[in-house]
Formats: structure tokens, sequence, C-alpha cells
């Protein structure tokens, strides 16, 4: 095939959510029968080897970046400022010193800003391209602005239009014309969605993202769930963890990770889901149509304004963790209507 070509696929490492929002963009690739080859680490790799365990990995380290316990953001992430730059600057090393052996035509990075090279192709996804934050929005704008100056091409997973997913964060003013809409991405989305399933469990929770808060927001609703009739499941967003948790009294299901065709059997069963207010997780909520309450990661602006942004529209419920109330959710969250695509 003449027109075959090599591309490289990276996630950024903060969350699952980037990764799994890659395997619809590698699916297609594949399909059109291209090589594809991922370059990732630690639970993005566990995460993409299940889906595609013949495709080639790199190891590609990550930012490795780490959340407060007290949501104190802005200034745990000023701290690690360096180890970001570093981290952007060695991945662009990284990627120089692997075109040639390789035989790479194009690189297509989910948010990592430093995979670009003159050499080939280079695009990026990301659906932030104005930022949400208590102070200095445009001095971080600028500084994001010069990295997407490098790439040749932005794509940005969402809808053009008023019905959009990402509101401001992608909406906000014109934009260049290397920038395509091309869509929500989501693993969800070729999968065969079942029509006739029942709604057996009253939530599914999804428990994902940098530490400490991913296991602060586990233990919030494991602690509640010990206290109410309510029939659920937990998948706890770890796929390279082989520990059992098992929860006495309580009619829960818990799992480590769910490969996609189960996880989605769950989803449908489950009449309302769980989840931190994650770009990603939006647009899977999206595509099935589900109904959902947001717990925002503490201090992290941009799903704080996502998870307003869908409240407002009367789409998805929403709570601060520091206010959680499980019972009080799921009677709310009857009085929202989901996205309608």
């Amino acid at each position: 095939m003449t027109n075959q070509k090599t591309i490289l696929v990276c996630p950024l490492d903060w969350g699952l959510g980037h990764a799994t929002r890659c395997i619809p963009i590698i699916q297609s690739f594949l399909k059109d029968n291209h090589k594809v080859i991922i370059g990732t680490s630690g639970k993005q790799e566990a995460l993409l080897k299940q889906e595609f365990p013949y495709v080639t990995f790199i190891e590609l380290k990550g930012y490795n970046v780490e959340y407060p316990e007290n949501g104190a953001m802005i200034s745990k992430m000023l701290t690690q400022l360096p180890k970001i730059k570093k981290a952007i600057q060695e991945e662009q090393e990284w990627l120089a010193a692997i075109i040639d052996k390789y035989k790479i035509d194009q690189v297509v990075s989910d948010n990592r800003y430093g995979l670009w090279n003159n050499k080939i192709e280079s695009t990026l996804i990301t659906h932030q391209l104005f930022i949400k934050a208590p102070t200095g929005e445009w001095l971080i704008e600028k500084i994001l602005n010069n990295y997407l100056a490098n790439f040749d091409e932005v794509w940005i997973p969402d809808i053009e239009g008023e019905n959009n997913l990402s509101g401001d964060l992608a909406h906000k003013k014109p934009l260049p014309h290397n920038y395509k809409f091309i869509g929500p991405l989501s693993r969800f989305s070729s999968l065969k969605k079942a029509c006739d399933f029942s709604e057996e469990y009253d939530f599914i929770a999804i428990v994902s993202g940098p530490e400490p808060q991913r296991t602060i927001f586990e233990k919030l609703i494991l602690e509640q769930v010990r206290d109410t009739n309510l029939k659920g499941v937990l998948v706890r967003g770890l796929p390279d963890s082989n520990e059992k948790l098992k929860i006495e009294n309580s009619a829960i299901q818990i799992y480590n990770h769910l490969e996609t065709n189960e996880f989605l059997n769950y989803l449908q069963k489950s009449k309302v889901v769980i989840s931190r207010s994650g770009y990603s997780t939006i647009m899977d909520l999206a595509t099935l149509g589900k109904k959902a309450i947001l717990v925002p990661t503490p201090g992290q602006t941009e799903q704080e304004y996502l998870a307003q942004y869908h409240q407002e529209k009367g789409q998805f419920y929403t709570q601060k963790q520091s206010e959680f109330d499980l019972e009080k959710a799921v009677k709310e969250v009857k009085n929202y209507s989901g996205f309608v695509m």
C-alpha cells in the first residue's frame, strides 16, 4: 500500500482518559492499514496493551505529576513546573532519537507538547485551548500557544457549534485554520450497544486520576455505600494492579479494571455514572447517553468548570468532593437529562 504510514501515538499520563480516548484514533489508523507504534508507560501502557496486544510499544516516561491532598492545586502545580518543562524537553529529544530507527512518518500526541519534529507530520490532540485558572490565564495561554504553534495540526475532540462538550475551553474565540474539530473521541463509539439491557445497578462509580486524590475519592464512595441499600459497581482505574478489594456488608462489586466490552456492559446496566468530570469521561457519557454525577478533582479548575458548565445546561449533576453525599446525589441526578448528541 503506497500511502501506508508509520504513526506514533503518545497519550499524556495524567489519569487514564488520555489513553482511552486514543483508542478510537489507533483503531482508525489500523483500519486504514497504517502501522501504529504506541509511546507510553505505567497504567496507560497496561491499559493500551490490553486493547492492542499486537502493536509495538516504546517506553515513554510520563510527567508523573502529583496532586495535593487538600485541593491547593495551583501552588502544587507551580512547584512542579520545572519538572514538567524538563519532561517536555526530554520527550522532544526522545522523539528525535527514534524517528529514523522506527521510520516514523507522523506523530500524534495527546496533550504532550514536546512531541513535534520538523522532519515528520506532527499532530496534537487537545480540547483545552483556553485555560481556566484562578489567576494568570493570559500568561498560561501565551505559553500554551507557543507550544501549539509547533504542530502542523491541532485536533479538537469536540463538536463545532453551540451544542458542544467543552464550552469555553475550545469555543471561546475563533481558531487558526489548522485547528480541526474531529468530534468526540470515545472507545465505546464503535461498539455495539445493547438495546434490551435492564438497569440492575443503582450506580457505577469510576475512580481514576493521579494520586492521592484517586484513593481519597475511592474511600469516600466506599465509606458512604456501606450505609445504604444501593447496589453498585466500582471501577478503580488500576489496570496494572492485582490487589483485591472487598467491602463487607455492601452490595457493591469492585474491579481494578474492566476490559472495554465488559466495561460497556456494566455501564449500560447502571442507572447512573459517578465519576470525575475529566473531559474524556464526559465524551464517554455523551456517546452512551448516560446520566451522571460529576465530582471534580478538588482544585482542578478545568474539571470544576466542565462540571458546572454541564450542570447549568441541565445535563449532569455535580457535587464538590468535600460535600459528596451519595444518597442525595442518586436522587438529584434524576432531574438531569444527560448530554443529547
